[in-house]
């Protein structure tokens, strides 16, 4: 009798465990998480893999790695000194997760070089990360979660948007 209510609660903690990778907000931080860092991205790609039902979403990327067309800024305006945006958000306060998500992901990525955070940024009510990380000499990405208010209640978003390229300094 033992021996079937452990494997009974065993198999609802790994059914529990499964059911929460389904959910909207691990679909997208692991979307965040996954692609928002790649060079690679492109406005076509976002609107695929980023694109679930739940999930709000923003890219543009006005200076492609690749040799695809830029992306259009469509929605909100770009940041100042910004020439590319990734951003996910969807409701809810999740903001601790999506905070770990993003950082372990930028780990993952090798992207742990700290930089300075430019001033135009600012912390807001609701942040949980705002990081600026360089991607290499010239090119620094600022990397923001938290919560605020949305259409719904409110919401949690990761950002990531990457500084225009700076004048290289002796």
């Amino acid at each position: 009798m033992l021996q079937k209510s452990i494997i009974t609660l065993a198999s609802i903690f790994f059914a529990s465990v499964a059911a929460a990778g389904t959910t909207v907000p691990s679909k997208a931080m692991r979307g965040f998480a996954s692609h928002c860092f790649s060079p690679f991205l492109t406005a076509d790609k976002a609107a695929a893999r980023l694109g679930i039902d739940g999930v709000r979403w923003e890219f543009y990327d006005l200076d492609p790695f690749s040799s695809v067309a830029p992306s259009p800024v469509d929605g909100r305006a770009a940041t100042d000194g910004t020439d590319r945006r990734c951003e996910v958000a969807f409701d809810g306060d999740h903001a601790v997760q999506a905070a770990k998500t993003a950082v372990d992901a930028l780990t993952e990525q090798g992207i742990v070089t700290p930089a300075a955070l430019p001033s135009f940024f600012q912390s807001t009510t609701g942040t949980e990360v705002l990081a600026a990380r360089q991607l290499n000499p010239r090119r620094i990405a600022v990397v923001h979660v938290g919560t605020r208010e949305g259409s719904n209640g409110i919401e949690t978003f990761m950002t990531v948007e990457r500084l225009l390229p700076s004048e290289l300094k002796d």
